[in-house]
């Protein structure tokens, strides 16, 4: 009876496990679920050192206090530097509409012989043809940003949550009942996947960052070209890089706008440097992540292929980690 009981219990807590894992995406909370799971491996990573220093739960206190100062001061220090070169644009507009005609001018040098009479010609008429783009596409617009709030909003929920949960560290030899028990061990097995995806990205990140800043500090200044904050795009590339896919996509179109600055032949050798990298991302997200779960790299991106066309981008986010989980369930029942 005890052995049927716990076949039951274990059946039970995969299927809660494996349905609130297909329901994050279906109800838009991926992004709640690695943010409070990322500061919940983080706040496991810390509190044994800070254990050395604090005993007992003050600890993870103090690593709650630490990590939570960290995250409000950056994400003030990021408002902040928005908002300040917003409006330090917005005191001298001349400059900047100067600027915008010199980059017009280098386009319309370029490429008018390939693309004649599709592209603006002055500042002014950018503007007009930006502002009919708004009014046609102002639903996809007001859509994006409804997104874009959901997605932080939930981010920081994700956060507090795994902040919160961090604090109460399960007592292992306390006898729970058995379905607790399976799903705590469903749990373990998902943030074991979970770190063991976390570092992967962190190593494909730095490949990514060290690629690019051959190309940003180094090759383009022998050519006697030095794109504006280069070292503040070589950090923007590491951080965004954390992201999988959509991180590269943010950081190639910052270099891009910053090389445009300067004229659309770096503009362009630089997207096309960062774009190839960027299709480098799959073959070594799938390597790497592929070593941490003991997995071939076509497992890998047949599992990011199938999300993709399921769930969109979020789907080839969360590939790596459901199959990674999926892997560890097996392993654990012997299957494979």
């Amino acid at each position: 009876m005890q052995l049927l009981n716990l076949k039951q219990a274990r059946w039970l807590s995969l299927g809660f496990m494996f349905g609130g894992l297909l329901l994050l995406l279906s109800l838009r909370l991926l992004t709640c679920f690695v943010a409070g799971f990322l500061v919940y491996e983080i706040f496991n990573l810390l509190t044994p050192h800070f254990q050395k220093i604090i005993s007992g739960k003050r600890a993870r206190w103090a690593v709650v206090a630490i990590i939570s100062t960290l995250v409000v001061s950056l994400l003030s220090l990021l408002f902040g530097s928005l908002t300040g070169i917003v409006m330090q644009e917005m005191r001298d507009t001349s400059a900047f509409n100067a600027r915008i005609g010199l980059i017009l001018n280098d386009v319309q040098r370029h490429i008018m012989v390939y693309l004649p009479g599709y592209l603006p010609v002055s500042v002014e008429e950018l503007q007009h043809e930006f502002m009919r783009w708004v009014q046609e596409h102002i639903v996809m617009l007001q859509t994006m940003g409804k997104d874009f709030l959901h997605g932080f909003v939930t981010m920081l929920i994700g956060m507090v949550l795994g902040a919160i949960v961090s604090l109460y560290n399960v007592q292992e030899d306390m006898e729970k009942p058995l379905l607790k028990s399976e799903l705590m061990r469903r749990v373990s097995l998902l943030s074991m996947s979970f770190r063991n995806i976390v570092f992967a990205q962190v190593k494909i990140s730095s490949v990514n960052t060290i690629l690019s800043a051959v190309f940003i500090l180094g090759v383009l200044p022998c050519f006697g070209v030095h794109l504006p904050f280069a070292k503040t795009l070589v950090v923007l590339t590491f951080i965004f890089g954390l992201i999988p896919v959509i991180g590269n996509l943010i950081s190639n179109s910052i270099v891009f706008i910053s090389g445009l600055s300067i004229s659309l032949p770096v503009a362009l050798a630089a997207l096309v440097y960062l774009m190839l990298i960027h299709k480098l991302e799959y073959f070594l997200n799938a390597q790497i992540v592929g070593t941490r779960i003991k997995a071939h790299a076509w497992e890998i991106l047949l599992a990011m292929l199938v999300f993709e066309a399921a769930f969109g981008i979020p789907g080839v986010i969360a590939a790596p980690i459901y199959y990674a989980y999926l892997k560890s369930e097996l392993k654990e029942a012997a299957l494979i």
